[in-house]
C-alpha cells in the first residue's frame, strides 16, 4: 500500500485539475478511450465464439490451444511487442507482404495500438467466459438441438445470455488491462503525442517534463482500476 499511498501524498490537491487537463494527460486518455474501445469490439467479436470452442471442445489438441492463447498473460508485454513488429512490421512475415501489396503500414500507427492491446487483452477475456460457459450444463446444448435449434442459434439464443456475468467480468478485466498496456504498445506502436500515446505513455513521457501531470493522470488509471476490481468484487465475482 506504501506506493499507492505515496501517490495520495505526493499530489498537488490544489491544482489537480489545472494538471488534469495538460494537453499530455487529456490527449493520452482521449486516445485510450477510442483505442480501448475498438480493442474490446474486436476481444468481443473474437473471444466470445472462440471461448465457445475452448468451452465445448474435447479434442486433445484443445489443451495446448487454450495454452497458446492465453501466452500473453505471462509473456513480457514488450516481447510481445517485438513478436508484433516481427510479423506486421515492413520488414515482417506479414507487413512486408502488406506494404509491397498495398502500401499498408501498421508499425507505429493508432492501428498498432489497438493490435497491442488486443494481444494483452484478449487472454483475460477468453479465460473468464470460457470459465462460464464450461460451467453450464450440456444438456441445454442437447434440448435446443431437440428443438430444431442449430449450433450457432444455441450459441446466440442459449449459451450468451446464460453467460453474460462471466461475459462482463471478462470484459472489464480485458478492458482494464487494455487501458493499462504499456511494453508492447511502446515497442510496436511507439510513443507519439495524439497518435500512439496512450495513458500509460502519457505517464511515462510526462514524469520527465511535468511530474506533477504524470501523477494526477496515475491516479485517474489507478480510480479507474480501483472501480472496475471492486465492481468485480461485488457484483460479479461474489
Amino acid at each position: 500500500m506504501l506506493p499507492l499511498l505515496a501517490l495520495f501524498l505526493r499530489a498537488d490537491w490544489a491544482n489537480l485539475t489545472t494538471h488534469l487537463s495538460a494537453p499530455v494527460v487529456r490527449q493520452s486518455l482521449q486516445l485510450s478511450l477510442v483505442t480501448t474501445a475498438a480493442t474490446m469490439i474486436v476481444v468481443w467479436a473474437l473471444g466470445t465464439p472462440l471461448a465457445w470452442l475452448l468451452a465445448r471442445s474435447d479434442h486433445p489438441l484443445t489443451a495446448w490451444a487454450r495454452a497458446l492463447i492465453t501466452v500473453p498473460l505471462v509473456l513480457p508485454p514488450v516481447v510481445g511487442g517485438v513478436a508484433l513488429l516481427m510479423t506486421y512490421g515492413r520488414r515482417g512475415v506479414i507487413g512486408g507482404w502488406l506494404d509491397q501489396t498495398f502500401g499498408i503500414t501498421l508499425p507505429f500507427t493508432t492501428t498498432a495500438v489497438v493490435m497491442a492491446e488486443i494481444f494483452v487483452a484478449m487472454p483475460f477475456y477468453v479465460i473468464a467466459v470460457e470459465g462460464s460457459m464450461r460451467s453450464l450444463d450440456r444438456r441445454y446444448d442437447e434440448i435446443a438441438a431437440t428443438l430444431g435449434a442449430s449450433p450457432v442459434r444455441t450459441f446466440r439464443t442459449v449459451a450468451i445470455p446464460m453467460v453474460l456475468p462471466g461475459m462482463a467480468a471478462g470484459s472489464a478485466l480485458a478492458w482494464a488491462r487494455a487501458l493499462g498496456e504499456f511494453g508492447a504498445t511502446i515497442t510496436f506502436a511507439g510513443n507519439f503525442p495524439g497518435r500512439t500515446q496512450t495513458a500509460p505513455l502519457g505517464v511515462y513521457s510526462a514524469l520527465e517534463r511535468d511530474p506533477q501531470a504524470a501523477i494526477a493522470l496515475s491516479l485517474v488509471m489507478l480510480l479507474v482500476s480501483v472501480i472496475v476490481l471492486g465492481a468485480l468484487r461485488t457484483r460479479w465475482l461474489r
